[in-house]
């Protein structure tokens, strides 16, 4: 009788320990994982957070992504001008172009424009040398991004420049 009473409590204990399934299978963890991405040459960085398994292993290294596009972005071409010969031996370029963010929260980024150069296209900032940059848009609301330069003729001339496309890099 002691028998049978001892062993059914090592009975009980054993199928206590063992039935009970583990949560190790489960262990979720919170990791952050830092990225950059560069706009201009110049490097812009954040941290992201995930939820992974506990045997996930820690990010050593920052990963470079693209630069993120501000979500719903408009934008509207008030005016495009490119005159190839001034008569001063420059040519000029001068647009005004309305940026909208439409979201419920501000904006910090930077206006990319693709350009159509003589057949050549390509893409980049002109903020630096605009009268208005349009480095921050607040919510639900718009920026003009105003630029007017003359550039010399010394180094050649196109005879046609044509806005392609308008993007706005967020810069967080």
């Amino acid at each position: 009788m002691k028998n049978t009473l001892l062993y059914n409590l090592i009975l009980l204990s054993v199928l206590l320990v063992c039935g009970c399934s583990s949560n190790d299978d489960e262990c979720m963890k919170t990791i952050t994982i830092p990225q950059f991405y560069f706009i201009n040459n110049r490097s812009y960085s954040y941290e992201i957070t995930q939820e992974v398994p506990c045997d996930f292993p820690e990010p050593s290294e920052p990963e470079l992504i693209a630069p993120p596009e501000l979500e719903n972005f408009a934008y509207e071409v008030l005016k495009f001008k490119y005159t190839p010969d001034t008569g001063n031996n420059t040519s000029r370029l001068e647009f005004e172009i309305q940026l909208t963010n439409p979201n419920d929260y501000p904006v910090s980024g930077v206006p990319i424009l693709t350009l159509n150069a003589d057949g050549l296209v390509y893409s980049g900032s002109f903020s630096n040398d605009a009268s208005v940059p349009c480095y921050e848009i607040n919510a639900d609301s718009s920026c003009t991004l105003i630029y007017d330069q003359e550039e010399s003729l010394d180094l050649g001339m196109l005879s046609a420049l044509e806005l392609v496309n308008v993007q706005y890099l967020l810069t967080i």
